[in-house]
């Protein structure tokens, strides 16, 4: 009998942070470009929020949109990157953000 290894989970999170001064439009815009993006056939779960209202020293907040995916494997992140929705939202929405930060992680995917 062999083990089987739990399945993998790949996670994408990314936060946009808007020009200063950024008109509502614009964050609209972007905001509409996100939503697009679920659209994507490989993405297994995806999450987009703004910043929350907790209060602590050590939490990020100065960014406008929160974007995070969950994958199946790093293949189907891959997908995901290579989809032409994905193409589309990059030359479209580019001018909406001054800074994107990636983090990328992977590992077993836990159930509960």
């Amino acid at each position: 009998m062999s083990a089987t290894s739990p399945p993998e989970c790949f996670v994408h999170h990314v936060l946009f942070y808007t020009r200063p001064g950024a008109s509502a439009a614009d964050k609209a815009a972007l905001l509409a470009g996100l939503q697009r993006l679920r659209a994507i056939p490989s993405i297994r779960l995806a999450h987009l929020g703004t910043p929350a209202l907790t209060n602590r020293p050590v939490i990020e907040r100065t960014y406008t949109y929160s974007w995070l995916c969950f994958f199946d494997s790093a293949e189907q992140e891959e997908l995901y990157q290579r989809h032409p929705l994905h193409d589309e939202f990059r030359q479209t929405c580019a001018p909406y953000w001054e800074k994107v930060v990636i983090y990328d992680s992977i590992g077993p995917r836990e159930e509960r």
